[in-house]
């Protein structure tokens, strides 16, 4: 990672317009279609959520502008990409695990269980500071259309949430929510993003 300056980069116009706005964070909603992943889950027993971060990765990791963060007052440029998940932690309480993305989705569900097993036994969050990290919340035990994350000002990486996917007659259904610094994404490949989880999720093979 590195601070660079913005004005040398295609967010030149985002870091003037948005770097010092009240609230500079878009949420954008999106249902999608996790029919592939769910039915991936029961056979291969796999956590439907380590595929969903993996799709996540995947599709972040396609896209130039998730190599970008503001941080502070600066724009920092990031080799790799990880996911973050929040962890339910054996005392009751909860703690974050970033799991640094790789293509090879063996190795990504390795790390995942590994990092995550920790964080529950720890109780320690597992942070990595040296990628650009994107954050997830899965609230899988309950239906939810969607939600609108607090902006404390200290934490500007993207985010997504969702609750408990839906069976219809024919297909499985996930709404879920991305958060983002204007400075990072526009709208358009910000949509562009989900699209991408969307073709992630639904062409996954294992």
């Amino acid at each position: 990672m590195r601070e660079i300056d913005p004005s040398q980069t295609g967010r030149a116009e985002a870091f003037a317009l948005w770097m010092n706005a009240p609230m500079p964070m878009v949420t954008l909603f999106k249902t999608l279609d996790v029919t592939n992943l769910a039915g991936l889950s029961r056979r291969r027993g796999c956590k439907f959520n380590m595929l969903m971060c993996w799709c996540v990765g995947a599709a972040a990791s396609r896209m130039e502008e998730f190599y970008l963060l503001p941080v502070g007052e600066t724009l920092v440029q990031y080799d790799r990409v990880a996911v973050n998940t929040v962890v339910a932690l054996r005392d009751g309480g909860i703690s974050t695990c970033d799991i640094p993305f790789s293509q090879d989705l063996g190795h990504f569900e390795a790390d995942y269980l590994s990092l995550t097993g920790q964080v529950r036994d720890t109780g320690r969050a597992h942070d990595l500071e040296d990628h650009m990290v994107v954050g997830t919340s899965a609230l899988a035990q309950y239906d939810i259309d969607g939600a609108v994350n607090l902006y404390a000002g200290c934490y500007n990486n993207p985010f997504l949430i969702w609750g408990r996917y839906r069976r219809k007659l024919l297909r499985t259904e996930l709404p879920v929510s991305f958060q983002f610094h204007h400075t990072q994404l526009d709208g358009i490949p910000a949509a562009q993003f989900l699209e991408r989880l969307q073709e992630e999720i639904r062409n996954l093979k294992l």
